[in-house]
């Protein structure tokens, strides 16, 4: 069997993982704090045929050797972590990280998870939550009677209740980073949960310490470049089709080799 073949299908399944990639991207454009991912690529082992340096007769040394490669695979997806463009949406509860962290929140089954995705609605006993009902961690509860929510650069949420000038303070967002955010895992729904590659949950009050500022009636949107995500695109069809191409080629070696014994 040609070496040729098998090299030309790692070939195909690395674009093919890039296609899936890309796709995945393009189809997030929209969705609010999404974060593109970006495939890592390398090359597979080699077969030495010839060493480097090795001696070409009793006197001299090639310069070089003679090694043949296996291919190309996709080793690892890397999360880019760099912010999306602000959208004002005029919603008292929609709110966008400027700079680094992340919101703290309870899912279901207890879990503790982390998101970007500052578009939050007020539940039916007060409590500000996701877009799938998980409850933000450190907001409080805001009174069904209040009459305005204001939250502040630093995440602290107060309302305004009918006949008072003054503000009652709710809570304040428990915000999150990590040593290596790109390597939390996302579990969906625009949720991340930490992994040993992107350490342990460092809590700090917005606008200290590197933590983003909060800013209200904002929210992030996706730090995918469609254009750029296209130009990805076509350069991965083409790979992939010159990589078929190779594969008609080294079946086409093959017939000519067994067409000779007839």
């Amino acid at each position: 069997m040609l070496r040729s073949l098998w090299i030309s299908k790692t070939g195909m399944d690395a674009q093919q993982m890039n296609l899936d990639v890309i796709t995945n991207n393009l189809s997030n454009s929209s969705t609010t704090a999404f974060k593109r991912v970006q495939p890592m690529f390398q090359d597979l082992l080699y077969t030495t045929l010839r060493a480097a340096g090795s001696s070409s007769n009793a006197q001299n040394l090639l310069p070089t050797g003679l090694q043949i490669g296996a291919g190309s695979a996709v080793t690892s997806t890397e999360r880019i972590m760099i912010q999306g463009p602000m959208l004002q949406t005029g919603n008292q509860i929609d709110v966008a990280i400027n700079g680094n962290g992340f919101f703290q929140i309870q899912l279901a089954d207890g879990t503790l998870a982390y998101t970007r995705q500052g578009q939050f609605s007020l539940s039916s006993t007060g409590q500000i939550v996701t877009q799938a009902g998980n409850t933000v961690a450190g907001a409080g509860v805001i009174p069904s009677t209040s009459t305005g929510i204001t939250i502040s650069t630093a995440g602290l949420v107060q309302y305004s209740t009918q006949g008072s000038t003054n503000l009652t303070q709710a809570g304040q967002f428990t915000m999150a980073n990590f040593a290596n955010p790109a390597g939390l895992v996302a579990i969906g729904g625009n949720n991340f949960i930490p992994s040993p590659a992107s350490g342990t949950a460092q809590n700090q009050i917005a606008g200290t310490n590197g933590m983003g500022t909060i800013q209200q009636y904002y929210v992030e949107q996706s730090n995918v470049n469609v254009a750029e995500e296209l130009v990805n695109l076509i350069a991965a069809q083409r790979a992939y089709e010159i990589n078929t191409r190779a594969v008609t080629a080294s079946d086409q070696i093959l017939q000519r080799v067994s067409n000779l014994g007839t």
